[in-house]
């Protein structure tokens, strides 16, 4: 039996979350924050903050994560809240994304929560390095 190839990726839970939030971004994810914690939480070491538009939104860009995460051999545990929609909670390990409707995000508050958090810099942030596209599906649009 071979041992070269690895199963899931290595890549830092910093610049992982830096590559989700690119994901994110290309699917029209709003207000994009990505924190890291691991001086304040022993859950993750990252977490990324979403706005979706609406319900179908919220659920595609869960899917689209899982979706680069499974074309990236990045490991992923699961997803939560995809039912209802509202507030999804894709686990990635090291990094775990909150993907809100916009009213629930304003409700919980997630930013004041993690205020002590230091925010990861360049994340989600359109700065035109194509390095963390994901072409799942291939349903890349001309912008």
């Amino acid at each position: 039996m071979m041992q070269d190839e690895k199963k899931f990726s290595t890549i830092s839970a910093v610049d992982k979350a830096k590559l989700v939030a690119d994901w994110l971004e290309e699917k029209q994810g709003g207000d994009i924050l990505a924190l890291d914690v691991r001086k304040i939480s022993n859950v993750a070491d990252s977490m990324i903050i979403v706005t979706a538009k609406s319900l179908p939104h919220a659920q595609a860009l869960g899917d689209y994560v899982l979706d680069c995460c499974g074309r990236e051999k990045i490991e992923y545990l699961g997803m939560e809240g995809y039912k209802n929609g509202q507030w999804i909670l894709v686990d990635l390990n090291d990094v775990v994304v909150h993907v809100l409707l916009n009213d629930v995000r304003s409700f919980f508050n997630l930013e004041g929560l993690w205020s002590k958090a230091k925010v990861i810099k360049g994340a989600g942030q359109d700065d035109t390095d194509s390095s963390g596209e994901c072409d799942a599906k291939g349903d890349e649009e001309s912008e």
